[in-house]
């Protein structure tokens, strides 16, 4: 049975680790609301560039670009996108659980991965896929030239047919309490779902857009197509960023409640063995004075 002074030092212990996860809870908040305008500014920039790459990829031959060239998927290149640091929940495991199953299902096409984030590198190291390259220190503030970096990684892989198509995996920032666990495919670039202009036409009442291209298509889409890839990973990068503090703020706030309900139960329980040791004294001292008249 321990002592009081055991309790003692453990209340003290537990209110120790209260102090660390209400600190770390009001650090990720103030990160969070940072990451989220970051995350917010980014949406309609990334669904304005998708529309319009769609959308033009309709009027150009596949063979315009080399990123809109569509080729049988034979091998896959998977980005995948982690937190730098733990403590965030279950936001890692969602993320490394995913990967291991699209990789397991397309096990066939030979895929191959580049890992943005410490937490997915260091899971990755320990399977036997293959790991193109590796970047950390990549998701808690991304960087334009960060990003640039890795869209110039995925479009040679793709230019040099060394994959065939792209996706990527990462946590898509919902609110405080939840996020969406994303699998998007970046490459190929397909068209609109609307597949032809007469459809397109048939399901508005505005005449759908048509383009004139003042440029020969491939320098166009040579500038575009790039850029529209470095949209599109910085996008998810700064969601993640913002789902990572989220899930840590929230993840904190119930370690800070979970330890204030132990200190409450090592305090009531640290009172009933005092009183227990108060009411032995006692019975010593009755019992005593009793055998000694």
């Amino acid at each position: 049975m321990p002592t009081q002074l055991d309790i003692k030092r453990r209340i003290r212990s537990v209110k120790n680790t209260q102090q660390i996860t209400r600190a770390m809870k009001f650090v990720a908040a103030a990160r969070l609301r940072r990451a989220q305008e970051r995350a917010f500014a980014a949406r309609p920039y990334a669904r304005a560039i998708s529309r319009l790459v769609r959308s033009a990829a309709l009027r150009v031959p596949g063979s315009a670009h080399a990123l809109l060239r569509q080729r049988e998927e034979k091998r896959i290149l998977l980005l995948t996108v982690s937190g730098e640091r733990g403590l965030c929940g279950a936001f890692n495991a969602n993320v490394i659980r995913r990967t291991l199953e699209f990789l397991r299902e397309h096990s066939a096409q030979n895929p191959a991965i580049i890992v943005l984030g410490r937490k997915i590198r260091d899971a990755m190291r320990k399977q036997r896929w293959k790991i193109v390259a590796e970047h950390v220190d990549v998701t808690a503030r991304p960087e334009p030239a960060r990003v640039a970096e890795i869209t110039k990684e995925v479009t040679a892989l793709y230019e040099r047919e060394e994959v065939d198509s792209v996706y990527i995996v990462f946590n898509e920032f919902k609110s405080v309490l939840a996020q969406n666990l994303k699998l998007e495919k970046l490459l190929p670039i397909e068209p609109d779902p609307t597949t032809t202009i007469e459809e397109a036409q048939a399901r508005s009442k505005e005449t759908a857009v048509d383009y004139l291209f003042e440029q020969p298509p491939a320098e166009l889409f040579g500038r575009l197509l790039p850029r529209y890839l470095q949209v599109q990973i910085f996008r998810a990068l700064a969601e993640s960023a913002a789902a990572e503090h989220a899930a840590r703020m929230t993840a904190m706030d119930s370690a800070t409640n979970n330890a204030r309900e132990l200190i409450d139960q090592l305090t009531l329980y640290m009172n009933k063995v005092r009183q227990a040791a108060i009411t032995k004294e006692i019975i010593e001292v009755v019992s005593g004075a009793a055998s000694a008249t």
